[in-house]
């Protein structure tokens, strides 16, 4: 996936060019792509829970291990819902890198501004009231390239909650632009983003285990301007 922003953070490319940009792709490779989407509970989310995940799921993140799944595990409330499942975070196909490159120029390594990657998600599920509320968690990185400079970049992302099937439907969906801030002197940062309010009526058992939360870049984002609100009409004198 290939966009250009309208802010230029580096036109020229910086010696040593082709170094970076095998240092980038080695650093995406090892990245690779996991989840930990063991998370569950059918207690009611309280007015504090929402703070409590959000710092688990950095806490996970930043473990990167078994252990810090095990203890995010723990501490989520107990008692999963009788014959019902959490649906199950992924990566949609062909959405799990964002490469940026050099406005105007044709797209290459060495005019390769950033690329960002998806590489963790965690989930929880609470059902109160006839409706499950998800809180997903998501952790990528961000790699200057080449053309690459210092600086805030904005990675957009989309979560979108489909029923699979032999026609697909879309329960839930939402867009985000992430800010990403690169100190000078860094190269590659992480970023989290969490939803905590993905809420939707319980379906059958039957329907649920067709419920996919998929997670992804939307480049296409970047691209749409904003409507500009509409002018009352004149009342005529």
């Amino acid at each position: 996936m290939t966009i250009s922003y309208g802010q230029d953070l580096g036109r020229t490319p910086r010696p040593g060019g082709a170094a970076r940009a095998i240092a980038l792709i080695a650093i995406l490779a090892a990245s690779g792509c996991s989840s930990f989407d063991t998370i569950g509970s059918s207690s009611p989310p309280d007015s504090g829970s929402g703070s409590s995940f959000t710092q688990r799921v950095k806490n996970l993140f930043s473990s990167g291990s078994a252990s810090g799944q095990e203890k995010v595990a723990a501490t989520a409330p107990a008692g999963p819902a009788p014959n019902l499942e959490c649906p199950g975070v992924t990566v949609r196909s062909g959405a799990a890198t964002l490469a940026v490159n050099t406005p105007g120029v044709e797209p290459s390594a060495t005019n390769l501004r950033f690329q960002a990657s998806v590489a963790q998600t965690a989930r929880e599920c609470a059902v109160s009231g006839g409706n499950m509320t998800m809180k997903i968690g998501i952790q990528g990185r961000v790699v200057l390239g080449p053309a690459g400079t210092p600086g805030q970049v904005e990675v957009p992302m989309r979560l979108a909650l489909v029923r699979e099937g032999i026609e697909p439907r879309t329960i839930w969906t939402k867009l985000y632009r992430v800010p990403v801030m690169i100190p000078s002197g860094q190269t590659n940062v992480p970023f989290v983003q969490v939803e905590e309010g993905m809420s939707f009526p319980v379906p059958s058992a039957q329907d649920l285990e067709a419920y996919v939360v998929y997670v992804g870049f939307d480049p296409s984002a970047l691209s749409t301007t904003p409507e500009r609100p509409k002018r009352p009409a004149k009342k005529a004198k």
